[in-house]
């Protein structure tokens, strides 16, 4: 319980026997001079019988319901010891008084005015001299002091109501900041729960998004490495002339340093080692030639439009696509004559691969590459990591084609 509650629950209880004992002790004093015998007799008898009306209400009041009945008779037979001592004394009018402050806590709204408005009946013969008042002059005053208590009541009743409203106002909005409160604080905890589970995803991409980087460069360097070395090899054991022999040999060696050395630029996730001192359009066209002399392929390298520098992962994807392009013609296509185009456009640049070999149905994938191999899909997939496209033309004993175009950034 608050001060203030604790001072409205004392003054409830305690006040009518403090206004009560003042009233008498006042009403006493000034006895003689507006009171009779008989009178003060009739008040002692009075304030007596209002006492033990204000004990019994104070056993009853604890269960008693809040503007009911046992209410408003308590205030009314109060009401009525109140106006006969003022009609007696004027004195006891300091009694009488009480009933401007219990008044709505004891009656229902409408009620409640009818009782202020009795209390200014007593409040006003008071004040005008006495009950019943006498003469003109009497009556008069005491009409104008029942205006002048009724206007004042009836302001102050207006001012508790508008207090009351207004708290009531700022406890609506105490609950409903309370209530934002409450959603911020849980709001918070699952925006902290996505966090944790977002980082969690994050994770787990990166660790995909690099498996997947390293395994598309296993691929396209030492897998790569490793077929020509098999291919040189199995030439050399074919091969009945030495020197011609030794060479298939040499180049198989030479293809394994590249691969080793491949490696290492994968694991470190560096560029291809062709793009370390060579522009895109040199480094394809050496690409083209060690490719063209390996698998004994003709093959010719185009630029057209004006070259650019380009952005180290645009050209990486390129070069890799295409080197994946004329592996797949060497494995697969059986062509006697490739071509490889690299064209510089306005926003976009593209390397096209088209070869005269048997050529397949691009619609009847192969189930490796459906289950996630890295030729046909890891080129796609390669364009696509840079907001590119990969585009595939083929049919069975029309060669294939394939072209993939990345958007043209620019070096820093």
């Amino acid at each position: 319980m608050t001060t203030l509650e604790r001072r409205e629950e004392w003054s409830t209880r305690w006040g009518p026997y403090a206004l009560l004992g003042v009233a008498t002790l006042v009403s006493a004093f000034v006895a003689d001079a507006v009171m009779t015998s008989a009178e003060k007799q009739v008040a002692a008898a009075l304030v007596l019988m209002t006492l033990v009306w204000q004990l019994c209400w104070e056993r009853v009041r604890p269960g008693a319901s809040e503007h009911g009945v046992a209410g408003l008779v308590y205030f009314a037979v109060r009401w009525a010891f109140a106006f006969a001592l003022t009609w007696l004394n004027p004195f006891f009018a300091l009694y009488a008084v009480q009933g401007y402050f219990d008044s709505r806590q004891l009656l229902s709204p409408r009620m409640a005015h009818v009782g202020l408005v009795a209390t200014a009946v007593t409040m006003a013969g008071s004040q005008s001299g006495g009950l019943p008042p006498q003469g003109p002059l009497n009556w008069f005053a005491f009409v104008a002091l029942f205006v002048v208590n009724v206007g004042l009541v009836l302001l102050f009743v207006r001012l508790e109501t508008q207090r009351d409203e207004n708290a009531r106002a700022r406890a609506l909005t105490i609950d409903e900041l309370q209530q934002a409160n409450a959603r911020l604080r849980q709001a918070h905890e699952e925006n902290a729960g996505l966090h944790a589970q977002l980082l969690v995803q994050a994770r787990e991409a990166g660790v995909s998004d690099e498996r997947r980087r390293l395994a598309a460069e296993i691929h396209d360097t030492i897998a790569q490495s490793l077929a020509g070395i098999v291919t040189q090899l199995q030439a050399a054991a074919d091969s009945e002339d030495p020197a011609v022999a030794r060479g298939h040999v040499e180049r198989a060696a030479a293809l394994a340093r590249h691969g080793l050395g491949e490696a290492r630029r994968s694991v470190q996730d560096l560029g291809p080692s062709a793009l370390e001192h060579d522009a895109l359009p040199v480094a394809l066209h050496k690409t083209v030639e060690e490719w063209s002399a390996t698998a004994g392929v003709r093959a010719e390298f185009t630029v057209t439009g004006d070259v650019e520098a380009l952005h180290e992962e645009i050209e990486a994807t390129l070069l890799r696509i295409a080197q994946e392009a004329l592996a797949n013609a060497g494995r697969h296509a059986g062509a006697n004559r490739v071509g490889v185009t690299l064209s510089y456009m306005d926003d976009e640049v593209s390397v096209d691969v088209r070869d005269d070999g048997r050529g397949f149905d691009p619609h009847r994938v192969d189930a490796r590459e459906r289950a996630g191999g890295f030729g046909l899909g890891g080129m796609r997939a390669r364009a696509e990591r840079v907001a590119g496209t990969f585009e595939i033309e083929s049919e069975p004993g029309c060669g294939t084609a394939v072209s993939a175009r990345v958007p043209l950034v620019r070096h820093a």
